[in-house]
């Protein structure tokens, strides 16, 4: 696996290219049903002829019945009429969940939940936006029912949103206005929806940057005085901006900064999008984090089965950082992608709901699929930002 960020402008960053698995070997090539003969001089042609027109329509417009691979495990061995009903009363659950019509066709066991189950997996592939898989499960009492996973994608992309270009705007006049704006909309996201930043000890992007400081003192003299310097701006800075994060007033002034806020420019009428956005996210989801509906894999190390060095955990592709430009950027970027191409699995929001009888609650992922895009588009104005200040300590 490997990931990369911003290049020339380019948002969202690539996204990590998955290995794929080699193709098997063939198996050899299939024999003949006749010994080898050798050349003819015969110079007798074959005969012309060509199919019945009819032929290749009526072969496009037959139905072939889904395959019952996947389930031979649980259906082997067991009581017929007691699989079917415990079928039947999950699926029902399942289509009053998600609001889709129940289709059953005359067809004998086990056919019939076969086919039942290609059915509602079109229609959720159809009607849910992050369905993601279905599948007939069974508990320790032998009681079977359906399971349906929802997932949001996230593309494998790098969302970490870079402060030293909110601080530049800061200390620009004509876009201080802006900044004020963009602030209340990134303290949202560190105090809500608890994005990590990354001066805190806990974030993973903090051991980078500790390793990155040690690493600079063997650099040669030109790169490692340049990283030195990008290191030294982007403690100073990051200290600044996250105390101003720190400061609740940002939240309490929100809806204000929004109201009294003047477009000037195309700019300003990007950010007052994302600003407006972020606004109706907070009021429609006020406690809502971003780790919510987290797989226990990734983002809690005391979780079962737990593995930090096998899977991508959401804590590590979703932070505040420094910046997306420079050498120091680069640097972190390639410490990253080495990490990552370690790993196999990487964590996304998840929902699993159990259709075994019990309440399923009414949840989705809407609040994931609002807040990616409010960070994507909040990365790319950040990083499109266009002001060369001299920093100075």
């Amino acid at each position: 696996m490997y990931v990369q960020s911003y290049r020339d402008g380019g948002y969202p960053i690539a996204p990590i290219a998955a290995t794929k698995k080699a193709a098997p070997p063939t198996g050899g090539f299939c024999g003949v049903d006749a010994a080898t003969k050798g050349r003819s001089s015969d110079t007798k042609r074959q005969t012309t002829g060509c199919p019945r027109r009819d032929v290749a329509d009526g072969f496009l417009k037959t139905t072939f019945l889904p395959g019952l691979q996947q389930m031979e495990s649980l259906l082997s061995g067991r009581e017929t009429e007691k699989l079917e009903r415990d079928f039947y009363t999950s699926l029902s659950q399942l289509a009053e969940h998600y609001g889709i019509p129940i289709k059953t066709r005359g067809y004998d066991y086990p056919y019939s939940i076969a086919l039942a189950l290609h059915e509602v997996r079109l229609q959720l592939r159809a009607k849910v936006g992050n369905w993601y898989d279905l599948r007939l499960v069974e508990d320790s009492k032998d009681k079977a029912f359906l399971i349906s996973e929802e997932r949001y994608g996230t593309g494998s992309t790098l969302y970490y949103i870079p402060v030293v270009p909110l601080y530049s705007m800061l200390h620009e006049q004509k876009r201080r206005d802006t900044a004020q704006l963009l602030l209340s909309v990134c303290s949202y996201l560190y105090h809500i929806a608890n994005v990590p930043y990354y001066t805190h000890e806990a974030s993973y992007l903090y051991w980078h940057y500790e390793m990155l400081t040690d690493w600079v003192e063997e650099c040669d003299e030109g790169e490692g005085d340049v990283l030195q310097r990008e290191m030294e701006q982007a403690g100073w800075i990051g200290e600044r901006i996250q105390q101003k994060l720190y400061d609740l007033r940002n939240l309490d002034y929100f809806e204000n900064r929004v109201r009294g806020f003047k477009v000037r420019d195309g700019f300003d009428r990007e950010c007052y999008r994302v600003a407006l956005n972020a606004l109706a996210l907070c009021r429609d989801y006020p406690e809502n984090s971003v780790f919510q509906n987290a797989p226990k894999t990734g983002h809690d190390p005391e979780g079962e089965d737990y593995d930090g060095y096998e899977c991508i955990g959401m804590e590590k592709y979703i932070s505040f950082i420094a910046d997306t430009k420079g050498v120091l950027y680069e640097n972190l970027e390639n410490c990253v992608n080495s990490e990552f191409n370690e790993c196999t699995v990487i964590d996304e929001p998840t929902l699993v709901k159990s259709f075994d009888g019990s309440p399923v609650e009414g949840t989705n992922l809407d609040f994931e699929t609002r807040l990616f895009t409010l960070i994507d588009n909040l990365c790319y104005l950040l990083f499109n930002y266009k002001f060369d200040m001299q920093w100075k300590s």
